[in-house]
């Protein structure tokens, strides 16, 4: 997903920047032996559930709850990635206690009126705000049916495209290409040759093998080549290409055949969530009363807004 679908990271707060490296540097250089196969532990029952309200510290007075906990596991998920899962838990409280303080000390200082600060402040409400907005009013409402109805849309508005299964001999010359291609018309062996001769490293153990290949995939000159060859032909003049001199051989041809839905499902399923979401912008923007001074910049953000 993109950027503008993220929620406001903690860490772009400013506070706790690094996460305290000295303290949790020991953590991270700590490596957990393997076990054994013989001494594997029985498989964990499945966790009880965790109430969110309970309190697992106090900070000056302040209560520090389970939500408070995953809250921070998963806004400072980056910094966490590389600790074991054991740690984690251990780290992400390390970090919310450290913000805490941090923080209080922050008010304390006044450092919470700064101007700057406010601007910032209200920026990531908005962000967060943003973030909400788009998980609940727009991801969390795709449905499996939209998402299909999406995947067989683009299906039907994709025109059929051919592809085909080719082998090649690359060699540096002209005349090298043409001395095998009068082999070939003595009824030479296509595969043996590419193996004794190609200079391609893949195709040298493989007959030349390019396997099956759609329009565009080639560079163009091998590519209108292969694509005007009938099954079974080679092509009766070397082609040439910033790789050398080819002769190319067609084996079959077929059309080519969509991807599955379920390989696709979670390109179809952000498809969906993009037009969802910039239908939704523009009826809010449609209501929303904007005015730039700038007509320079008002016309970049116009022909932006334009191309969504």
């Amino acid at each position: 997903m993109s950027l503008l679908f993220r929620r406001a990271s903690l860490a772009s707060l400013g506070l706790a920047f690094g996460l305290s490296a000295l303290s949790l540097s020991p953590l991270m250089a700590q490596q957990t032996a393997p076990a054994s196969a013989d001494a594997a532990a029985p498989a964990a029952a499945p966790a009880a559930p965790v109430d969110p309200n309970t309190v697992i510290a106090t900070v000056n007075g302040q209560p520090l709850t389970e939500a408070d906990l995953v809250l921070a596991e998963g806004e400072l998920s980056q910094q966490f990635s590389q600790l074991p899962p054991e740690q984690r838990r251990a780290a992400a409280l390390s970090a919310a206690i450290e913000i805490r303080v941090m923080a209080a000390q922050a008010v304390t200082t006044g450092l919470d009126k700064d101007p700057d600060f406010q601007r910032r402040m209200a920026f990531l409400q908005q962000r967060a705000l943003h973030g909400e907005m788009v998980e609940k009013g727009v991801v969390d409402k795709v449905t499996d049916a939209e998402v299909r109805a999406r995947y067989d849309q683009e299906i039907a508005n994709t025109p059929p495209t051919n592809e085909v299964h080719a082998r090649h001999i690359l060699v540096k010359t002209k005349e090298e290409a043409e001395a095998i291609i009068k082999q070939l018309d003595g009824g030479a062996d296509f595969q043996k040759l590419a193996n004794e001769h190609t200079s391609d490293p893949s195709g040298k153990t493989s007959g030349g093998d390019l396997g099956w290949f759609g329009p565009g995939q080639m560079v163009p000159e091998f590519d209108k080549a292969a694509f005007a060859l009938e099954v079974g032909k080679y092509t009766e003049q070397p082609v040439q290409s910033q790789f050398g001199w080819h002769v190319i051989k067609l084996e079959d041809k077929r059309t080519k055949q969509p991807p599955a839905f379920n390989d696709v499902k979670d390109q179809a399923k952000q498809a969906v969530i993009r037009d969802k979401y910039f239908a939704l912008v523009k009826s809010l923007r449609a209501g929303a009363k904007v005015e730039i001074p700038d007509a320079n910049l008002k016309k970049a953000v116009d022909t932006l807004e334009s191309a969504k």
